[in-house]
């Protein structure tokens, strides 16, 4: 029944050709047997019987422009694949089939426009499945091939470049500086692809953790090789943004790359140009890695007093202030900052407590041996307020109280100072000023 319907076809579509003048513009000098053979293997192709499409197919192909119809070319890609996959290991007909292939894909390209994209994206693939034993035509395919297509390539043909691109570096047949651009122009144009969903965006950015893993797995990027480009490049344009920001990234997932003057340097223009509490917040642990106390509390006081953050944020942040502060010491500052904490972030409240009750246990006080040993008593207030706000600290504020307890002065020594057990007492001392109760040893 199927060879009645196709003769039928066949036979109506050469009357057809025999008698439509029209016809021999879009199907050559030959239009009859053009259209005869793509009759023929059209039928055969719909049907799957491939080994009797493909023969009518390359007389179609050879009698036929290229403009006759999109899919001689598309389904000529197909039937070559099939053919090449039945001869994988004859390497000089591989060869050809794969160069014919190729050659079809930029006829669809040149002559039919509306499907350039796909058609490129598509020979890209088939590139990667087929040319891997080339990897420098490989690499040269791809890379023209995504300088073409930009932000409409497939995610992935950029991943595939840059695969092959470090296989090439660790072969020493490519410098770092092309492996190095490869990358950043792979992450800039994926990262700008529009999604069409929550999907094709997560697997865009998957694609770009996985060119990251590839990436600092190969270690092209070392911490001097990026120094090294960056610097004239950062030098001869010092505020230019998209640069800044591909320095930070670079070298960010580069070990051991963050502590040197480019990375400050280009975290301080992205931060000029496009303030936010995370710069700001990232130029605190630069300078704070640094041992500069100034800068490190002026950022910080900069990230914390952006209208971008939310309280939590805010909370955290003068946590890790009042920290940084007490270790330098800045004790003013560090309490100051600390007592912030428990309206912004209730959370960290013990955490905050029990570090005001550190430094009023560690402040050095002048005066009579009242006067010294008093904060011993805000001190314990303090790591009272801290196991009453989170319980899981409650060991380790009992063990303070222990010590400072140690130090309160006999009943006889306070009342020869004229205070006794219960009385409110004003306690001034480096810098700090707390009103507490008076303790003593029975």
């Amino acid at each position: 029944m199927k060879k009645i319907v196709l003769l039928i076809s066949i036979a109506a579509m050469a009357l057809f050709a025999s008698s439509t003048v029209s016809a021999q513009g879009k199907f050559g000098p030959d239009s009859a047997e053009c259209i005869k053979y793509l009759s023929y293997y059209t039928e055969y192709y719909k049907q799957k019987n491939y080994d009797s499409a493909l023969p009518n197919w390359r007389e179609a192909y050879r009698l036929c422009p290229p403009t006759a119809r999109y899919s001689l070319l598309s389904d000529g890609t197909t039937l070559l694949k099939k053919v090449l996959q039945q001869n994988s290991k004859n390497p000089i007909y591989r060869e050809a089939l794969i160069d014919s292939i190729m050659k079809i894909y930029d006829e669809r390209i040149q002559y039919w426009p509306k499907y350039a994209t796909s058609s490129l994206n598509n020979k890209s693939l088939d590139m990667y499945n087929f040319m891997k034993d080339e990897p420098e035509k490989l690499y040269e395919g791809l890379t023209a091939a995504v300088n073409e297509l930009g932000v409409k390539a497939r995610a992935n043909i950029y991943l595939f470049q840059i695969s092959t691109a470090v296989d090439l570096y660790k072969d020493g047949k490519l410098d770092p500086e092309s492996v190095i651009a490869a990358y950043e122009n792979a992450v800039k144009n994926i990262s700008a692809m529009p999604a069409k969903n929550d999907v094709e965006k997560r697997s865009n950015e998957k694609t770009i953790t996985d060119i990251e893993s590839l990436f600092i797995a190969s270690q092209v990027a070392s911490c001097e090789n990026l120094i090294t480009l960056f610097t004239p490049r950062y030098e001869a344009d010092p505020q230019n943004l998209d640069l800044a920001k591909n320095i930070v990234r670079m070298m960010g997932i580069t070990e051991g790359c963050t502590d040197n003057d480019l990375f400050l340097k280009a975290v301080t223009v992205m931060h000029q140009m496009e303030p936010s509490h995370t710069s700001a917040y990232n130029l605190y642990k630069l300078y704070a890695g640094r041992a500069d106390v100034d800068n490190a509390v002026k950022y910080m006081t900069e990230a914390i007093e952006n209208a971008e953050s939310d309280a939590v944020t805010d909370g955290g942040y003068q946590y890790e202030l009042a920290a940084f502060c007490y270790k330098n010491g800045q004790t003013a500052k560090a309490v100051s900052a600390a007592m912030a904490v428990p309206e912004l972030d209730p959370s960290l409240s013990g955490k905050a407590y029990m570090l005001i009750g550190t430094i009023w246990g560690s402040l050095p006080c002048s005066g009579n041996d009242i006067e010294q040993r008093a904060k011993y008593w805000v001190a314990v207030d303090y790591m009272n307020k801290a196991k009453a706000a989170d319980e899981t600290l409650a060991e380790s504020a009992n063990d303070l109280i222990r010590q400072y307890a140690a130090y309160y002065p006999q009943t006889a020594e306070a009342f020869m100072y004229d205070v006794t057990d219960g009385q409110s007492y004003t306690v001034s001392c480096g810098g700090l000023r707390a009103t507490t109760t008076v303790r003593t040893q029975k």
